[in-house]
């Protein structure tokens, strides 16, 4: 399944062997990462739901180193990484037996821990650097253990499906419009190759399937599922746009190299992040 929107075409060239698609990507490994990664989470899901705290928090440690050498190396902006992968780790695995109350906690620490840590360095970019690094805990972490507490109830398992495969259908029915079709730019400045046209074609794919998602395996109604997979699209969207921006200030076409096909593994949860909240809240208010 590909992913990351037609804006964020990956173009391979002919001295490598390998043809891109239409939109500039290396469409086959794309493919084959994104359903190894979908395989990964589904085991996890239907094995021992604990699991799949390990694939969040592992997401989270890469995610977080992938994001600080980029700061780094492009930026100059050295994050405290030791305290935010720490407290990285304790915001995933607090959100499973705490909930809220855990995540808030180990966020607060992981603040402090950041502030002292940086004492070191004297006063020189002392406030960039700390704002870095309580924004990484923020946007990667504390975003993403809304994920775990998605999978906290009985059928945890079905509203991880749901939030995932209506980030993927976003995803691919954007993907598939927007190369076809696309032909008016919806943010040029940002992502020249999103359009107008793949937006609506993520947003048909993406409310079909969670009217079909939210009634079917959480039995909930079908118009909540309309408005679930409606409200995933749009973060998904402002997701890849965000991370977008970030990339083009910091002046790099992707955050690493982990994932053939799709750049680095923040690169993937540029729309999971933002939309494990949207998800977590509007399931929590339709699906009690």
């Amino acid at each position: 399944m590909p992913a990351g929107g037609e804006q964020d075409a990956r173009a391979v060239s002919a001295d490598g062997g390998k043809k891109p698609s239409r939109a500039g990507r290396d469409l086959r490994s794309a493919i084959a990462v994104g359903v190894g990664l979908g395989v990964v989470v589904l085991v996890s899901l239907f094995t021992v739901r604990q699991v799949f705290i390990a694939v969040v928090a592992a997401a989270v440690a890469v995610s977080i180193f992938e994001l600080s050498r980029a700061l780094k190396t492009s930026a100059g902006i050295q994050v405290a990484l030791v305290p935010v992968l720490v407290g990285g780790q304790a915001v995933v695995w607090l959100a499973w037996p705490y909930e809220r109350a855990g995540v808030l906690s180990a966020f607060v620490i992981t603040m402090l821990a950041c502030m002292l840590w940086r004492l070191k360095d004297g006063a020189d970019g002392y406030l960039r650097d700390l704002t870095a690094s309580i924004f990484t805990v923020a946007y990667v972490a504390v975003f993403a253990s809304f994920a775990v507490m998605l999978v906290v109830p009985e059928d945890g398992a079905f509203r991880v499906i749901a939030f995932i495969l209506g980030v993927v259908l976003s995803d691919t029915g954007g993907y598939i419009a927007g190369v076809l079709f696309g032909k008016h730019p919806m943010a040029p400045t940002i992502s020249p190759k999103k359009s107008w046209e793949g937006f609506a074609g993520s947003l048909v794919a993406g409310m079909v399937g969670g009217a079909l998602t939210v009634s079917l395996l959480l039995e909930g109604q079908w118009w909540q599922g309309v408005l679930f997979g409606a409200a995933l699209v749009i973060s998904s969207t402002a997701g890849d746009l965000v991370e977008s921006l970030i990339k083009r200030d910091l002046g790099i076409k992707d955050m690493g190299t982990l994932l053939p096909g799709h750049g680095g593994l923040m690169d993937r949860m540029d729309s999971l992040l933002p939309s494990a909240v949207v998800g977590w809240l509007l399931l929590h208010l339709f699906v009690p």
